[in-house]
């Protein structure tokens, strides 16, 4: 990883691809992935990490399956959510979004557990920027 400064706008603009993490730089053993979205992603859970989303720029929705029952957190533009270990989620932007994501380096765009993966949805551990 580089030790200069990355503009996240410019990071946005080098791709095109919806769903498609890029990951922007590293802290210790985890990742900061940008991504854009549109639509909905899949229902899934990550068992042994929480996942981190900062909306910067559209609104992003996560539905939640918790204890309790479903519920959809709306998260406007400067909004943060920590999705916890364990907890069934599905992320949509029905007008699209760009969005920061903080997770441990190797997490699965599609969690350890999900739905079947449509072909909008790339699974993967996040793409090196300008990939």
């Amino acid at each position: 990883m580089s030790n200069e400064p990355i503009a996240l706008g410019k990071a946005l603009a080098s791709f095109d691809a919806l769903w498609s993490p890029r990951i922007v730089t590293r802290v210790n053993d985890y990742d900061v992935r940008v991504a854009k979205v549109e639509g909905e992603h899949i229902w899934h859970v990550h068992d042994d990490t929480d996942e981190f989303f900062l909306v910067l720029d559209g609104e992003l929705h996560i539905s939640l399956r918790e204890p309790g029952g479903e519920r959809t957190v709306r998260l406007p533009q400067g909004a943060v959510l920590t999705v916890p270990r364990g907890t069934e989620h599905k992320p949509s932007a029905p007008t699209g979004a760009s969005i920061l994501l903080f997770e441990p380096t190797g997490t699965p765009t599609v969690g350890d557990r999900h739905a079947e993966i449509p072909d909008h949805i790339d699974a993967t551990t996040g793409h090196a920027l300008g990939s």
